[in-house]
């Protein structure tokens, strides 16, 4: 079991929310970004990550830069999609304890290097993430090298708001044993139920969620 993820949360399953910095101007992202980690804070949601899937990396660290300034009782994570080989700096910088990339594979920047930097930054690392391109090797392979290099790991399905399938998860699963999985797409209220199934089967955690109007509704 990785204790230092377990450690992080505190709690059997925890659930980690994504603000997408989504807005027509700074300002409004910021605001956003603000609202929304409030209402995660207030519905009980263990974490969230702060990612720049609508934004820029000026936008990224301006958006940080504001929600750093407010003390939070959730975890915060960061995802720099642009990149990614500054994500350990930005989360040291505005206090965030941990970071996600979505594919800890084939890995182009100084992963090694930045991990031993930073080696207090909990990593939630992608295997067989959708839009990455695949390895050609085994899926035992795949995975042992994931759970060498990250304290969790994150799989999906095909694309964005594509299910991820349950016999995939079962198949991770049976190489991972107790090793934190992460369901990172494709949730949604049609298969949210056959989700939940798996994940008390599998104790995988959700991410990427919404709540709206104190309903709990886990989206792309």
């Amino acid at each position: 079991m990785n204790n230092r993820f377990r450690k992080l949360f505190a709690v059997e399953k925890p659930i980690i929310g994504m603000i997408h910095l989504a807005g027509n101007s700074l300002e409004e992202k910021i605001n956003r970004a603000l609202s929304e980690l409030k209402i995660y804070q207030e519905e009980g949601v263990n974490g969230a990550i702060i990612e720049d899937y609508h934004a820029n990396g000026q936008e990224l660290i301006d958006s940080l830069k504001e929600i750093s300034k407010r003390q939070w009782d959730i975890k915060l994570g960061i995802n720099y999609l642009r990149n990614p080989d500054s994500v350990f700096a930005l989360a040291q910088d505005y206090g965030a304890s941990f970071i996600q990339l979505d594919s800890v594979q084939g890995l182009g920047f100084r992963y090694a290097e930045q991990k031993s930097r930073f080696p207090n930054l909990i990593v939630l690392g992608g295997v067989r993430f959708k839009y990455q391109p695949l390895t050609g090797r085994t899926l035992e392979e795949d995975v042992e090298q994931g759970r060498y290099r990250c304290d969790a790991i994150v799989t999906t399905g095909e694309g964005t708001g594509i299910e991820t399938p349950i016999k995939k998860l079962r198949q991770f699963k049976e190489v991972l044993k107790d090793f934190p999985l992460i369901i990172g797409a494709g949730v949604n209220l049609s298969n949210v139920y056959d989700q939940l199934q798996m994940l008390q089967l599998l104790e995988v955690i959700l991410s990427l969620m919404e709540i709206h109007n104190s309903l709990l509704i886990v989206y792309e």
